[in-house]
């Protein structure tokens, strides 16, 4: 096994949620930033309380276009002199968003959906997901051997993103809101629908259903994202997917880990 593959890789979680969303996969020979919802300052400052430079940041891969993934993009690519990732649609998007208007020429470098590109051994493969963004992606991240799905924001799960995340070892997927909360809370009837309407978000139930659905014994982590501020809480996210572990006789602690990624808070797991 080389040195590389041996030495921990940091998945770190820089914010989750509403009031913003950002990731970070890496280790000493490359490192990955997914999305930048939050400010480039606070990017810095929770990487470095995790020994990470961001300096050392290789890309930005790009989820969709909506302001709680991309609000600080461009004061962070451009600062910084980062290259951006996204699809020829969502890379277009950009053209035209309040925050990334006309800012990113020259840093913008297309990928295509189900097309693997490499990048110093680590493959990257975006892939479709169901979101009412201009065009929304998850990934898959084989990391030297360390195989990560990502998915969050998404109003369904599609047989794709079960593909994926069954030949994955860490997932890392939305468990947005619970459905009596959303449904008894003071949102609009427009609201409620857009969030569950199937390109919005997944609730508590759909994700633990999905759980069962591509559980495996390989899966070392699963990691619970952009929980809701108003409609969910992490004790709830966690016990709705713990419960169906159960139910297929996975035992979380021995067979498998499962967090809840803290909303405004950053969390550094090594795996």
């Amino acid at each position: 096994m080389s040195a590389k593959r041996e030495e921990s890789i940091k998945f770190i979680s820089l914010s989750s949620g509403s009031s913003g969303n950002s990731y970070y996969i890496g280790n000493s020979e490359v490192a990955i930033l997914i999305d930048a919802g939050i400010s480039t300052k606070n990017i810095r400052k929770r990487l470095s309380e995790h020994f990470v430079n961001i300096e050392s940041l290789d890309l930005v891969l790009l989820t969709h276009d909506h302001y709680d993934h991309i609000k600080h993009l461009t004061t962070l690519t451009l600062r910084y002199n980062k290259p951006v990732y996204g699809t020829e649609m969502l890379l277009h998007s950009l053209e035209n968003h309040y925050h990334t208007k006309d800012k990113l020429s020259g840093y913008k470098k297309m990928l295509e959906k189900e097309i693997p590109f490499v990048y110093k051994g680590v493959s990257i493969t975006a892939f479709d997901v169901p979101h009412d963004a201009s065009d929304s992606l998850g990934y898959h991240i084989d990391f030297l051997g360390e195989r990560f799905t990502l998915i969050t924001d998404l109003g369904r799960v599609t047989k794709r993103v079960v593909e994926y995340c069954k030949i994955s070892h860490n997932i890392i997927i939305e468990s947005n809101y619970d459905r009596t909360m959303l449904e008894g809370g003071g949102y609009s009837k427009s609201l409620i629908d857009r969030i569950r309407g199937g390109r919005g978000h997944l609730s508590n139930d759909e994700t633990s259903e999905a759980i069962k659905e591509f559980y495996h014994p390989g899966i070392k982590n699963i990691f619970l994202c952009h929980l809701s501020d108003n409609n969910n809480t992490p004790e709830l996210a966690y016990e709705t997917s713990l419960r169906s572990l159960s139910e297929i006789g996975v035992i979380v602690g021995t067979d498998v880990e499962l967090f809840c990624l803290p909303r405004k808070e950053h969390k550094c797991y090594l795996v």
